[in-house]
């Protein structure tokens, strides 16, 4: 073993690459959207302010990035409500098997991309250390199938108005961020693996049959995960944006009946 070691060549210089793409391009693709959406989420959970539309005039809508809302009474001032519940959903997204992948080369240059030399030089030591706690994914995976069905309950919320059934443009909006959350989630590899894992034999296996087709069926979802992924941190910003806008007076929700 130590002489096939010994064997290997010496690791590629940082950067050193026969590529002759523009492999940079999606790393730092990657670096400037997730930044942004950090920087973001941070400020409008610090700010506190301007996450709900509740008037006499208006159906009850509520930002995602404080659904489900917790206040009591002598809560403190700097406490947000966004800081009690953002750290679940966030935690979904960091430890997601395609986020790991997409923020260890953006940030980290842990390859910056296929076939680029790293600026780590010791062996590769995988998952272990710290980035241990990556594998609690599939705990957060239960929190955030939990969400959906909080922001559904939101969704229906947002058509009760005080005359009746009533659907906005914030209507809309909530539904879309609720389905590209939903399809973000339901592709999940942790659920694939709940579904359909740790049988050799679905017919032979209890429920094998209804087991077999909730997996094919995360399996299909599952093949487009990147894309539900960044659809829907697009949507979920998209959403809290709009209500901001709203619920500060900058603009007016349109009602379409």
């Amino acid at each position: 073993m130590e002489q096939a070691a010994s064997s290997l060549p010496p690791p590629a210089r940082f950067g050193a690459t026969d590529r002759k793409d523009n492999w940079w391009a999606a790393p730092l693709t990657v670096l400037i959207a997730l930044s942004a959406f950090g920087v973001y989420a941070t400020f409008r959970v610090v700010q506190n302010a301007w996450y709900a539309i509740d008037d006499t005039a208006s159906a009850h809508i509520l930002s995602p990035f404080y659904s489900p809302l917790i206040i009591w009474d002598g809560m403190p001032r700097w406490l947000s409500p966004g800081m009690l519940i953002l750290w679940a959903p966030a935690g979904f997204r960091l430890t997601c098997y395609y986020y790991r992948k997409a923020y260890y080369r953006a940030f980290f240059l842990d390859p910056p991309a296929c076939g680029v030399g790293e600026p780590r030089r010791n062996n590769y030591l995988g998952e272990r250390g710290i980035l241990i706690l990556q594998n609690v994914h599939r705990y957060f995976l239960y929190l955030a199938l939990g969400f959906i069905v909080i922001l559904t309950w939101d969704v229906i919320k947002a058509m009760m108005w005080p005359d009746g059934f009533g659907v906005s443009v914030a209507t809309l909006i909530l539904l879309l961020n609720t389905v590209f959350l939903g399809l973000y989630t339901f592709s999940c590899h942790s659920l694939r693996h709940l579904v359909g894992g740790r049988i050799d034999c679905f017919s032979c296996a209890a429920m094998g049959q209804a087991r077999h087709k909730a997996w094919k069926g995360v399996s299909k979802l599952n093949s487009s995960h990147m894309r539900w992924a960044w659809i829907s941190l697009f949507t979920v910003m998209l959403a809290d944006f709009y209500v901001w806008m709203v619920s500060s007076g900058v603009i007016t929700d349109f009602r379409f009946f």
